[in-house]
């Protein structure tokens, strides 16, 4: 097989750069809670700010006493002490700082998702997981560096630079131009890099989400990749975007590696500047060598605190970037409850009416146009039609993942959208199409939706969709572990897992979309009596393409095109409804009528 080539490298589009005080406004909530600690550690920014500058002197003072013969055991302890409670200091106050970074993550991430969890379907379906993961992940592991990285040292950093200049112009003023004309030098080429080095940290990061979705793709559906013949071809759309990533990191280290030696050469530029006058002045007499060595010292507190601030801006740049990617997902819409109480029921609604509902996808395919229905208390409705007719979408509407774009979907005459979800949705059962189960136990997915289930009724659920044997074919029984999506099970296992699931909750209007998907006909039939029996005690209502699940329903509605085209039960649509009777005489549940018309159904056809 000729090797795969890999896509084409187009940058991931990315997002505009949040402005700094912008970017400050939205993180100061995340810092509010962890005050105390930041407070405490600024204090010792300052402490050890002074101290950084008392040491130079004092060790001028060493110097002038020993050229003057002078005792100098108590200036030497006294300098010791003050170097190790500035050290002792320091790792207090990076404790601190790393534990209020801690927290910033925690706080950032229950934010991020909280948000997630409530995201509408349609914000959600719109992105991957794998980015969303990645701004969980690493974007908010960036914002801890920003408090870490010494953030609010800059206090004592701005302090200690300050100090040293008035203490060096003290010392010799001429010494001090020429150390600040280095410094200015080097000042100009960090703020022209700063602006493109925010760009180019936000564009790394979108291309690392870009990758994990990459990754993700090719996880979600390795079986079918695999039995594709698709391995090298979709390793190949992986490695893409990780060159993509690396691209965009080499682009960003390019700017910050003109950081350093900028502040390298302004450094030993001034250090041999000062160097060589310090010396002619010495030597000439205008200063004194005790003040000399005080100044050289005092240069290295200078520049410590100027590469501390590079460093931070680094930081903060790349922490920008991450807070603009996790306010963009802040941002998503979530779904929202409409204030005030729930209206009471209407006396003598139905339990369900759709009333002439129109739904339009995000991306512009009409759903349903016009769609009508009720399903009486106590019944049980099928939902049948050609794929794309609207099916799955109605139930969806009940559920409110999403809204009508007109018409109404009522509960006993209550506009679903005047209903809080949590109690609209206590109120329904719900088996996807899809049927997905979580990682974790059997036990765990049975009881989503009733956590308070009693082991007798989670096996009395199982029993219900013929899957006892999942509970006992292990010693770990019910806490037997059904492994990533459901993997350890089958098909149908998954399938009838997710019914007794919605069998398990409390719900009195079960919606059930396509529950017989993967079953066999065993099992299919088994599923018939564990339905009507579940139909003794709620409102059913099934979307089916295998009809001979559902033709001894009370009504079974025949969806085209986006619109209920007929309703009744399984003989009398055969009569009146030849959408359904090709329906049924695709799948032989009556034999091909000759004449093309209706016809009449034959005995035993329901």
């Amino acid at each position: 097989m000729a090797p795969a080539t890999p896509p084409a490298t187009t940058p991931s589009p990315t997002p505009e750069v949040l402005p700094l005080p912008a970017a400050a406004r939205l993180l100061v909530p995340h810092l509010r809670p962890h005050r105390p600690g930041i407070a405490v550690a600024v204090v010792l920014s300052l402490v050890g700010a002074a101290a950084a500058l008392v040491q130079p002197l004092l060790v001028g003072q060493v110097v002038a006493a020993v050229g003057q013969s002078r005792p100098v055991g108590g200036l030497a302890g006294l300098l010791v002490a003050v170097a190790v409670t500035a050290a002792l200091l320091d790792g207090a106050r990076q404790y601190l700082l790393e534990r209020a970074g801690a927290g910033v993550v925690l706080g950032v991430r229950t934010s991020l998702v909280s948000r997630l969890a409530r995201l509408t379907v349609g914000a959600r379906d719109a992105r991957t997981s794998g980015d969303l993961l990645s701004r969980v992940g690493s974007d908010t592991t960036a914002l801890s560096a920003v408090v870490t990285s010494g953030l609010f040292d800059l206090v004592g950093t701005v302090l200690t630079f300050a100090g040293a200049v008035v203490l060096m112009a003290r010392l010799d003023a001429v010494l001090l131009g020429v150390t600040l004309a280095a410094v200015l030098l080097a000042v100009g080429v960090i703020a022209a890099a700063s602006s493109r080095l925010g760009r180019l940290n936000l564009a790394t990061q979108t291309e690392v989400g870009a990758m994990s979705s990459a990754v993700g793709r090719l996880l979600s559906a390795l079986r079918t990749v695999r039995a594709s013949g698709a391995t090298d071809r979709e390793l190949a759309v992986v490695v893409a975007a990780a060159h993509r990533a690396r691209d965009a990191q080499v682009r960003a280290s390019r700017v910050r590696a003109l950081l350093g030696p900028a502040l390298q050469i302004a450094f030993q530029g001034s250090f041999l500047a000062v160097l060589g006058l310090g010396g002619a002045r010495v030597a000439s007499g205008a200063t004194p060598l005790a003040d000399l060595v005080s100044f050289l010292l005092l240069l290295f507190v200078l520049v410590v605190p100027l590469g501390a601030v590079v460093q931070v801006w680094t930081v903060v740049q790349a922490g920008v970037a991450a807070l603009t990617r996790v306010q963009e997902v802040l941002g998503l819409p979530v779904e929202e409850d409409p204030p005030g109480p729930a209206p009471a029921p209407v006396p003598g609604a139905p339990l369900l009416e759709v009333d002439d509902v129109v739904f339009t996808h995000p991306g512009g395919t009409t759903a349903l146009r016009g769609a009508s229905l009720r399903v009486e208390r106590g019944t049980r409705t099928a939902l049948v039609g050609p794929s794309g007719a609207g099916k799955s979408t109605l139930l969806s509407l009940v559920e409110r993942f999403a809204d009508v774009d007109s018409g109404a979907v009522r509960l006993e005459g209550v506009d679903v959208r005047a209903l809080p979800r949590a109690a609209l949705r206590a109120r329904l059962g719900y088996v996807e199409q899809e049927a997905p189960v979580l990682a974790g136990t059997l036990r765990e997915n049975l009881v989503l939706g009733a956590p308070d289930a009693t082991d007798e009724r989670v096996r009395e659920a199982l029993a219900a969709v013929a899957l006892s044997e999942l509970a006992e074919r292990s010693a770990d029984g019910l806490d037997a572990e059904v492994g990533e999506g459901g993997v350890l099970l089958s098909g149908g296992q998954r399938q009838r897992l997710a019914i007794a699931r919605a069998l398990l909750a409390p719900g009195e209007l079960l919606l059930l979309d396509e529950p017989t998907a993967s079953l066999d006909a065993r099992n299919e039939a088994l599923l018939r009596e564990a339905l009507a029996a579940a139909g003794d005690r709620r409102t059913l209502v099934v979307v089916a393409h295998r009809l001979s699940t559902v033709v001894d329903s009370d009504q079974i509605a025949v969806l085209e095109e986006g619109r209920v085209v007929a309703t009744g039960r399984h003989e009398e649509l055969l009569l009146t409804s030849p959408l359904y009777r090709e329906l049924a005489t695709t799948q032989l549940l009556v034999p091909p009528d000759p004449a093309g018309g209706g016809g009449t159904a034959p005995p035993g056809a329901a």
